[in-house]
């Protein structure tokens, strides 16, 4: 039988706790061989606190982990006994297991090398420019596309606001 990869449910917050239980069980009820990794899927994302970038991991399905496995009545009853899981994703008594291409995007997200800048701004804030040649000026976000870390500001200069393309890095919230 061919190993796949399943989405195993747990309670928000406790991924970590949850792998942790199912790791030991693995061991603890030798398993080993129906059982190949489990991950929880994470990326890097950069947060501003304080004013400062801050490089955090992030969980990218909250409440999920990913085993890839040999489902076996063993393997599928060890797994919905242990603490902190809450079940297979799937119908009630098979899981589905995921298809090559969404692993593939799943892990190739949770190991993005470049991290991406969380958009903690939204329109109508009022911002200042913390770099470039409009250093100091203020200005009210009119746009915001978080997929290229750029925001439309309305800078006034002279009395007029004037729409500037600002990266998030260049603005800081007021």
């Amino acid at each position: 039988m061919d190993p796949k990869w399943y989405v195993i449910n747990t309670y928000s917050g406790h991924e970590n706790k949850a792998r942790a239980n199912l790791e030991h069980r693995i061991q603890s009820l030798n398993q080993v061989e129906s059982f190949f990794d489990i991950v929880v899927p994470t990326e890097q994302v950069i947060e501003t606190k304080g004013g400062e970038k801050v490089q955090v991991e992030r969980r990218v399905f909250p409440g999920y982990i990913l085993v890839h496995m040999i489902l076996t009545d063993e393997s599928w009853s060890l797994v919905k006994n242990t603490p902190g899981v809450t079940g297979f994703v799937g119908s009630e008594n098979k899981p589905t297991p995921l298809s090559p291409a969404e692993v593939d995007r799943i892990l190739h997200t949770s190991t993005a090398e470049k991290p991406k800048a969380k958009a903690e701004f939204s329109v109508g804030d009022q911002v200042r420019v913390a770099s470039g040649p409009l250093t100091d000026f203020t200005g009210e976000v009119a746009e915001v596309n978080a997929e290229h870390n750029k925001l439309k500001v309305m800078v006034s200069i002279f009395g007029r606001d004037t729409p500037t393309e600002l990266g998030f890095e260049q603005v800081k919230k007021i």
